[in-house]
């Protein structure tokens, strides 16, 4: 079944410094994206490889890659210890970490709206942290779970597909937040399953599948993100990633994993009202961000 609940508090704190490692990764990623789409004059389409191969050169970019990488190890340290739906909503620290760096780095004053937006979603995601901590619990993870994880993700692939080819070439930069929310959000859930599998002495086939799956949801909710830098201020991408992301997660370790099975309706009512608080706080920071509410030329898009 996997380590006691008496590692829970650990994973909390590794979940915490992951969070660390991921406002600095992006800080630094979109300081580089930033400056190599004001370099350049793309026309609309998808990321060209010369873009990518520009990025990989950038010392600012490969440190913010190396930030993020650490995180992810940290997280996927924390998914061993706790439950997906206790660790993946404790990402939301990122956001006021990485609304510092921005501010510090642009010289931009955060104003009281924009507080306001930040205060929202990190309270809406503490809220959901505190309440599943306390009924969630590690389940067996079978064959038929699997397969639900990986066709609910073949179907979100093939809408994402049909979007690209209709709305992709106008889409902003929340517009490839929610999707890189979402891919990251399953990114987690195939995490948790692989490692769960390996405890039940369970990696077979259909573990190597999700194996296969996670590297694919994270290669494209990776250039999801690369093209929401170049539109957008990076806490504004964290915010939609760390609200989005455990959403998605956590739905799905309730809904198809089963880790909540304890919960009554009260605990689901009040995940109900965090999630919405949560949301609230993305769709404010998204009017409000003062890189975004004053007249300023939008950054160009990478796609």
């Amino acid at each position: 079944m996997g380590p006691s609940e008496g590692f829970r508090s650990i994973a909390i704190l590794l979940a915490v410094a992951a969070a660390v490692a991921l406002a600095y990764g992006a800080h630094f990623q979109n300081a580089a994206v930033v400056a190599d789409s004001a370099q350049k004059v793309k026309s609309a389409g998808s990321l060209s490889l010369k873009q990518l191969m520009s990025l990989i050169s950038r010392p600012k970019w490969l440190s913010g890659t190396g930030f993020m990488v650490g995180g992810i190890v940290l997280q996927l340290a924390a998914l061993t210890l706790a439950p997906l739906i206790v660790v993946q909503p404790v990402g939301a620290v990122a956001l006021v970490i990485t609304s510092l760096l921005n501010a510090r780095s642009t010289k931009t004053r955060i104003s009281r709206p924009t507080w306001i937006a930040v205060g929202f979603c990190t309270i809406g995601i503490a809220a959901f942290v505190a309440m599943a901590s306390g009924v969630a619990h590690e389940v067996v993870i079978n064959d038929d779970r699997l397969r639900q994880v990986l066709g609910v993700l073949l179907t979100i692939l093939v809408i994402f597909g049909a979007l690209f080819f209709t709305i992709g070439k106008r889409a902003q930069a929340l517009t490839y937040v929610a999707g890189a929310g979402v891919l990251y959000g399953f990114v987690a859930t195939l995490a948790k399953v692989v490692i769960q599998r390996i405890y039940q002495q369970q990696f077979e086939i259909l573990t190597l599948l999700c194996l296969v799956a996670l590297i694919g949801a994270v290669s494209l909710g990776g250039w999801f993100v690369q093209n929401a830098y170049s539109s957008g201020p990076p806490d504004l991408v964290i915010a939609g990633l760390t609200v989005i992301d455990p959403l998605v997660a956590v739905s799905v370790g309730i809904v198809i994993l089963g880790e909540a099975q304890s919960a009554n309706i009260l605990t689901i009512l009040g995940w109900l009202l965090s999630a919405v608080v949560a949301v609230i706080g993305v769709y404010l920071l998204s009017k409000v961000h003062p890189e975004l509410a004053i007249k300023v030329p939008r950054r160009k898009h990478l796609v």
